[in-house]
């Protein structure tokens, strides 16, 4: 039985518009005017159990409402899923139990209590005796390395401790699936890493799904596996990470730095990008000329130094978003 199956998923918002002014607001009173919005459009896809799987998209491509079906927060329009078995339609409350969730923009834990109590209170909610949460607590404290401030009150830790006992909050109860919404927004560059690193580990200790939503390419490129990527309320993209860089990953950055500004001889696949002075940065199509010969025609003599990069996945998504005819920054 996998974790997730969506098939044929679709959503659709009513929504007002007024003119403006006196007039156009008594108009909207007496003659409303609606537009049918399709957030989500005849999407289908299945999750394993056990996998971390990455569902991105430009802000209104349909992300959320995605998952608000998933967790039965909103009924779709057409369309059937079950996440662990489980109509999230017709039986929220039983699958309420079953997964966790983790919104980077919004807290659950109350501010004036400590992690540990926040943990317990989690706990009696799902209906945990007092033995199973503190064992619970222990296990998961350990993980997160929670043990300096565990008993320091939420509202005094930081952005990075809160997010951790954010996360060790949805787990208390021991959910098969966790929906992570950005997860490591705002947080710093080291923090964001550790944050990366424990999900890992508890994906592989505990064997829980993962469900992530992000528009930080480090934590699709150092988490997932799967990518899905949705515009306009439609999948465009359902491939392995190793297949999506095995396919788009054809091209190459080189950047060069010459002694002197040398001319480049010009050739099929290369395309220069950048220079100034002797600092040269120019992309190879490995397709249509391989990175050896393409360097074979540079001079090695004014050659001082040299470095060869994939394209950044950054760049890969929004060329799919380019090709579906609709492009916003991640």
């Amino acid at each position: 039985m996998k974790a997730i199956e969506v098939e044929g998923l679709s959503k659709n918002f009513h929504v007002k518009h007024k003119e403006k002014g006196m007039r156009g607001s008594i108009r909207a009173i007496f003659h409303p005017q609606t537009e049918k919005i399709c957030a989500v459009n005849n999407v289908s896809f299945g999750v394993e159990e056990g996998e971390i799987l990455a569902f991105i998209g430009p802000n209104g491509a349909g992300k959320s409402t995605t998952i608000k079906m998933l967790t039965g927060i909103l009924y779709p329009d057409n369309g059937r899923v079950e996440v662990l078995g489980i109509d999230p339609v017709r039986k929220r409350r039983q699958l309420a139990y079953q997964i966790g969730t983790v919104f980077g923009q919004k807290e659950q834990l109350w501010t004036h209590l400590t992690p540990y109590d926040n943990f317990h209170f989690f706990g009696a909610i799902y209906d945990l005796t007092n033995d199973a949460v503190e064992a619970r607590i222990k296990e998961l404290a350990d993980i997160f390395e929670l043990g300096e401030f565990i008993n320091t009150p939420v509202r005094n830790l930081s952005l990075g401790q809160r997010i951790r006992c954010e996360i060790v909050a949805s787990l208390i109860h021991k959910p098969k699936i966790l929906f992570l919404d950005e997860p490591t927004i705002g947080l710093d560059p080291v923090v964001k890493e550790n944050i990366r690193r424990l999900i890992k580990q508890m994906n592989r200790e505990l064997h829980t799904t993962i469900f992530l939503t992000s528009h930080d390419i480090g934590d699709i490129e150092k988490l997932c596996k799967r990518i899905i990527i949705v515009n306009t309320g439609q999948i465009v993209l359902d491939d392995s990470m190793e297949h999506l860089k095995y396919h788009y990953l054809n091209k190459k950055i080189v950047e060069v730095k010459l002694q002197d500004e040398v001319k480049l001889p010009s050739m099929d696949g290369i395309t220069i990008r950048k220079r100034k002075g002797g600092n040269v940065k120019f992309e190879v199509d490995t397709t249509v000329i391989k990175i050896a010969d393409a360097l074979h025609n540079i001079d090695t003599e004014y050659v001082e130094d040299i470095n060869i990069t994939n394209v950044p996945l950054e760049n890969i998504i929004m060329e799919i978003y380019k090709a579906e005819g609709k492009v916003d920054g991640l």
